[in-house]
């Protein structure tokens, strides 16, 4: 009986260390299940989204080296932004809303 105590155990044990990894990929499909915000939606273009920030780098509102993905909206994880709810953007993207990581 120890001896299948012991199986018991190290089986459980196994399966347990495996939960982390089924965590992780559903968060992957949760991210790729997001689709690309397209520049061309009324509310992209209301805060002047791009995927590129290079081309927007001669506006007033432009900050140096602001882009998607120093964001403090963004999320690096899925590339999922609230401004843009349901949407991944470009993480070297740019809008209007951009905020610094604090």
């Amino acid at each position: 009986m120890n001896s299948s105590r012991r199986t018991f155990i190290k089986r459980g044990l196994l399966g347990a260390a495996t939960i982390p990894l089924v965590n992780i990929s559903v968060s992957e499909a949760k991210a790729s299940g997001l689709p690309m915000l397209d520049p061309n939606i009324i509310n992209a273009k209301a805060l002047a989204y791009t995927d590129d920030y290079k081309t927007v780098q001669s506006k007033p509102e432009y900050k140096p080296d602001s882009t998607c993905l120093n964001c403090s909206y963004f999320n690096p994880e899925n590339g999922a932004c609230p401004i843009f709810a349901g949407f991944a953007v470009a993480a070297e993207g740019w809008c209007r809303a951009w905020r610094p990581v604090r």
